[in-house]
């Protein structure tokens, strides 16, 4: 009985926190093309909080990073104010050092949004972009991340799409929540649209 009531409460939770994360404003943008496996997407220019790191993985990127970011959006600013989570987190990795940002909300612009405590975290403003996009479900991992973001350069390569910069990693879901894990991989592309876009 006991096995049974645990069960429940674990799918009561998850259920809990799908919906609450369904509920979690999330980063504006448009599709502009769709292709098998993979789309692209126009993003206008956003507001983010960043932290610049020596991390040269996603395990350590996500642990520090993470926090340092948090702190900032649970009050470490000097207001104290609080400022809601949204979707997704941007991660760009490299061997040379990586960034973490968390999307500000978009009632916020850099004028009204206040300074962090942290010197660390830098808020920046992004300029308009076209990415390309692949999705992927469950955990994220650096092999998966590696792996994903080959994928999708070779499919853009066999459709002679042209891409820039580096690949970088949006993850949507907290991690204690296990069903409906949502990720995925983007890099820039020169992309022009037309009136069939």
């Amino acid at each position: 009985m006991k096995s049974i009531t645990t069960i429940l409460l674990v799918l009561f939770i998850q259920t809990f926190t799908t919906m609450a994360s369904a509920k979690t404003e999330r980063q504006k943008y448009r599709v502009v093309y769709s292709e098998k496996g993979y789309e692209i997407r126009f993003y206008p220019s956003a507001t983010l909080a960043t932290v610049y790191t020596s991390a040269k993985s996603y395990r350590e990127l996500s642990g520090t990073g993470f926090r340092r970011l948090a702190g900032y959006i649970f009050g470490g600013n000097e207001s104290g104010q609080k400022i809601a989570m949204t979707a997704p987190v941007h991660m760009d990795i490299q061997d040379r050092g990586s960034t973490m940002s968390f999307v500000m909300p978009s009632a916020y612009e850099m004028d009204n949004l206040p300074s962090p405590n942290d010197g660390g975290v830098v808020l920046e403003t992004t300029e308009d972009e076209y990415v390309a996009v692949l999705k992927f479900r469950g955990y994220a991992s650096d092999r998966d991340i590696k792996s994903y973001s080959e994928k999708l350069a070779t499919m853009l390569e066999a459709k002679g799409i042209k891409y820039t910069g580096n690949f970088r990693y949006l993850g949507y879901n907290p991690p204690y929540q296990f069903i409906g894990r949502r990720n995925e991989i983007i890099v820039k592309v020169d992309w022009a649209e037309t009136v069939e876009d």
